[in-house]
């Protein structure tokens, strides 16, 4: 036997640490197997933005769109991936701890059947509600924009029916530990976007049609695609659900403990989100009475911010959700906390600096991938500066996301809805000082801000409840971070000066290549910094 063996045989201590380790090592592979693919769904959604841009340029008709679009997926985060997951993840870990997987797909099947009959009553009224609908999201379009916006609306809204199956589904898969396929469905809306943007626009206008619509089928499509992949992965497990539209089946899932459970945490949930959607809301009815495009720029640049928000938050937190439920079930305080520490680590090391390119770099990014075709200089200005405003709030952004859960693991959702409620508060005094001042610009420095003060309030809160304890060796891990990242600001900022970045006519893969080189120089200038400061990168991996 060798000492290895012989170790894990004699010492119940170094199996503990042991198995802490593996664990450890196979969150990081998750995370790291979720941001990669979250990285696939970003790029085809950029590819897809770029596409939109420069087919449809920033117009009346792309604002009616984006108006449109943001209807279904308001209601997709409040029903599907807000107040439900947040609901239903911590419940299915929790049965699935202590009861087994029997109950387990017991209550899968009765929360399927209620959801199927919620969404069947919520497509019906969206589709008839879609005037209304527009008109509360943005009434400062033109009588042209606003019929177009509801034309679309009525063909996206089911949309949000097959985006919460989806949502159940990466649920449950996500418990399973199956994150890959979750993590790689939002490429298929993205391609089929694409298709739409590339050859149905084009064919819309062969017909007469306008071609703009053509996006609306794009968005159908690719909700049928997502939830048609989902499919195969639940069977393999045993766990596709099995929905009844009986009237009895329904009164029966309804009084499920599980379903009601869920239910009843989901209230305080969908109040959290409803803020952040309505915050979202009043922004975009405000941008619709700015000048034209307003909506059109603070989407393109809310895209941008997108990609490291789902690289890395969105990613951490798929991860770690059932992973801190599981821990709250099983009283593990001290993995708990680890969790936690490990999880805002990560956040620190990534979205600094990410931050700080968003900040320095944000009109070159703007122009390398949106000045073609219809997107003129002024977009890319009137873009990035929206883009520096959302890079002002990325760290929070991004801390939310794995703070957040700190909460919905504990099954406490009202504090983060306290504190949601108290930003929004902010936030609208935010867009009274800074609208007048910068515009469209405004609304996204407020959402930053407002971002900031919501991680910093939920962190307060669990510390100061006990549930996360900081590990040793912040402060140094800190200003290690802090010295690299203002060498990289720097690194930036001489490399924005001295390219005209708007003045690559026809000269597409050389302004990209150069890109290409800026971003590899500055993931080399921040790393190989952090490496002479003394920061050892292996922990965030073996710790």
């Amino acid at each position: 036997m060798g000492p290895l063996s012989s170790a894990w045989a004699i010492d119940p201590i170094f199996r503990a640490r042991r198995g802490r380790y593996t664990h450890r090592v196979s969150l990081f592979k998750s995370a790291s197997l979720v941001s990669l693919l979250t990285l696939v769904s970003r790029i085809t959604g950029l590819v897809r933005e770029l596409l939109m841009a420069a087919t449809f340029g920033a117009s009346a008709l792309t604002d009616a769109f984006n108006v449109a679009f943001r209807i279904p997926n308001l209601l997709r985060r409040l029903f599907a991936e807000g107040a439900f997951s947040q609901a239903f993840v911590p419940v299915l870990a929790g049965v699935r701890e202590k009861e087994g997987d029997d109950a387990t797909r017991q209550l899968v099947n009765q929360i399927a059947t209620v959801l199927a009959w919620a969404l069947s009553v919520t497509c019906v009224l969206g589709v008839l509600g879609a005037p209304v609908l527009v008109w509360a999201m943005a009434s400062g379009l033109d009588d042209g924009g606003f019929d177009s916006a509801v034309f679309m609306t009525r063909w996206m809204f089911p949309y949000i029916a097959f985006m919460s199956f989806v949502a159940l589904s990466a649920g449950i898969l996500n418990t399973w530990k199956r994150f890959a396929v979750p993590a790689a469905t939002p490429v298929l809306l993205n391609v089929a976007m694409i298709s739409a943007a590339a050859w149905g626009a084009p064919w819309f206008a062969k017909m007469g049609i306008e071609p703009i619509y053509a996006m609306a089928g794009g968005v159908l499509l690719g909700g049928v695609l997502q939830l048609g992949v989902q499919i195969p992965a639940l069977h393999r497990l045993g766990l596709l659900p099995r929905v009844s539209l009986r009237w009895s089946s329904l009164k029966t899932a309804w009084h499920h403990p599980g379903t009601r459970r869920v239910t009843t945490l989901m209230l305080p949930a969908l109040l959290g989100v409803s803020v952040a959607q309505i915050s979202l809301l009043i922004n975009t009815q405000i941008a619709s009475h700015l000048t034209a495009g307003s909506v059109s720029w603070l989407t393109y640049a809310d895209r941008l911010m997108e990609f490291p928000t789902a690289m890395l938050g969105v990613a951490l937190g798929v991860v770690l959700l059932p992973q801190l439920a599981a821990a709250k079930a099983a009283d593990d305080t001290a993995r708990y906390s680890g969790l936690l520490d490990w999880g805002l680590r990560l956040v620190v090391l990534l979205a600094v600096p990410c931050a700080v390119a968003l900040l320095t770099f944000a009109h070159p990014l703007v122009a390398v991938l949106y000045h073609y075709g219809a997107f003129t200089a002024a977009d890319v200005q009137r873009t990035a500066t929206a883009l520096m405003g959302y890079g002002a709030g990325l760290i929070g952004l991004i801390a939310i996301k794995v703070l957040a859960p700190g909460f919905y693991a504990r099954q406490d959702i009202r504090t983060p809805v306290k504190i949601a409620i108290g930003v929004l508060l902010l936030t609208q005094l935010l867009n009274v000082l800074l609208v007048p001042r910068l515009a469209h610009a405004g609304l996204a420095l407020a959402i930053g801000i407002g971002a900031m003060v919501n991680a910093l309030f939920l962190l307060v809160g669990l510390v100061r409840r006990g549930a996360y304890k900081p590990l040793p060796g912040w402060a140094l891990f800190s200003m290690q971070v802090l010295a690299a990242s203002a060498l990289l600001a720097v690194f930036l900022m001489w490399c924005a000066e001295h390219v005209n970045w708007l003045g690559f006519q026809g000269q597409a893969l050389q302004r990209v290549g150069l890109l290409t080189l800026c971003v590899l120089g500055a993931m080399l200038v921040y790393f190989l910094t952090l490496l002479v400061a003394g920061l050892n990168l292996r922990q965030f991996v073996r710790k």
